[in-house]
């Protein structure tokens, strides 16, 4: 079977609305200019298959790719962030206190959030179903930061850690995994860095 690339891609800046579910959250015009660039990039050219979460963010993110590659998009429920439904829209200092929580408690719901070790699970086995799916051509999906720290942790073998989380606040960023053998090519890269 020949090499093959998943990029695994997360959404970029988003409009933040604690009215509006978070589920429901649209890129912000940045973020829809950071994926805009990031789009045009040499290594893109090579992707034949996307999928994204079913948040919007990250819909709006995939159909951005989409548009410029003329390729159509998929959805799986199973790429959405963890699950933090209990508690909703948090203020940003609570929220990554309680997003350190998750991560150092990994076998503990904190706070009613889905256990990372169980959001883990759901991301890895959903990503290697795609690939299994999918069989010609690199593949793209565009998730979410906190399943893309437990992804990476899980390709580098080591416990469920933070340290692992993508960096900055905005999102938009990417690691870059080879296929078949599951291995790490590039630990997180900026989608569009020194940009808009």
């Amino acid at each position: 079977m020949a090499d093959r690339k998943l990029f695994f891609i997360t959404h970029a800046e988003v409009e933040i609305d604690p009215n509006v579910e978070v589920t429901d959250w649209p890129l912000s015009t940045r973020g829809q200019a950071r994926h805009a660039l990031f789009s045009q990039r040499a290594e893109m050219s090579t992707v034949r298959t996307i999928y994204s979460s079913a948040e919007r963010k990250a819909r709006d993110g995939a159909e951005i790719l989409a548009a410029t590659l003329n390729l159509s998009t998929h959805v799986e429920e199973k790429l959405h962030e963890n699950d933090r439904s209990a508690t909703g829209y948090l203020p940003r200092e609570e929220f990554e206190s309680v997003a350190d929580a998750f991560f150092e408690r990994a076998e503990e719901s904190v706070r009613g959030w889905e256990r990372a070790v169980d959001a883990q699970i759901r991301i890895v086995e959903a990503c290697q179903r795609i690939a299994a799916d999918h069989q010609v051509g690199d593949i793209a999906i565009v998730a979410h930061g906190g399943v893309g720290a437990l992804l990476l942790s899980h390709l580098k073998g080591i416990p469920i850690s933070r340290a692992y989380d993508q960096p900055g606040h905005g999102g938009g960023n990417y690691l870059v995994v080879k296929l078949p053998k599951w291995t790490l090519e590039r630990e997180w890269r900026d989608i569009a860095p020194m940009s808009v």
